[in-house]
């Protein structure tokens, strides 16, 4: 494998990403035709934060976290760190040392496909964490890896200066060239939820509004009396 570190890669442009974050994740991901998804693995470390950046990314090798050292001087204002490893690892390769180094240079979080330790000092200094586990169990400084390369967490790839979106909902990337067109899809998802928001609040039905009453019976989906029901069912009420 080849090791590199890739200097001053393109990024997306930074009032788009601020505009995604806004819509967040579950609406993002669903204007984009659920794509971009980082899985369910990848959870907050802390419930309640919400960032948008441009990624930096890392390739480690598990359970050592030389690449991060590195990774943490090619960081700007904006970004998010994203560090995955080159087979699966839970040690906890960042803590609270890390966080405070990337936030002198104005980084607004961290995605890891690994472990992290120092919780409570991390939700202290406010710095938001998404990672696959919480371990106090440390790591080494010996093994070369890469720094703005593609990575890939969940099956997704994530390459440098994508933007990334972060909340309690969990991670989406969007690729760098995609961002635009990906805040006009979310805009317009945005409002087609608020317009099924207020019918919701009239009453009216999803199997009406989204037009899956009438699937049903396509489904093999019956209406059926209760008394019709006990009848012909080998359940009887107790």
């Amino acid at each position: 494998m080849r090791t590199v570190v890739v200097t001053n890669p393109p990024r997306a442009d930074a009032a788009a990403v601020g505009a995604l974050a806004g819509f967040g994740v579950a609406t993002v991901h669903e204007a984009m035709g659920r794509t971009g998804y980082l899985g369910p693995s990848i959870r907050p470390v802390h419930p309640g934060s919400r960032i948008g950046g441009t990624a930096v990314t890392v390739l480690s090798w598990p359970g050592d976290n030389l690449m991060i050292h590195v990774a943490v001087e090619q960081c700007r204002p904006g970004d998010v760190l994203v560090v995955a490893t080159t087979s699966p690892s839970t040690d906890g390769m960042f803590g609270e040392l890390f966080a405070t180094a990337l936030q002198h240079r104005g980084v607004r979080g961290l995605v890891i496909d690994a472990g992290v330790r120092d919780v409570a000092e991390l939700h202290a200094m406010g710095f938001p964490v998404w990672s696959a586990a919480v371990s106090a169990q440390g790591t080494v400084k010996a093994t070369p890896g890469s720094v703005n390369v593609p990575v890939t967490i969940g099956g997704q790839v994530v390459r440098p200066g994508d933007a990334i979106l972060a909340d309690d909902d969990g991670v989406l990337c969007v690729p760098r060239r995609a961002v635009a067109d990906a805040v006009e899809a979310a805009r317009a998802r945005e409002a087609k939820e608020a317009a099924t928001r207020e019918a919701f609040r009239r009453g009216e039905l999803g199997l009406d509004r989204y037009g899956l009453r009438a699937r049903l019976p396509a489904l093999g989906i019956e209406y059926v009396e209760y008394s019709e029901y006990v009848e012909h069912s080998e359940e009887r009420e107790p």
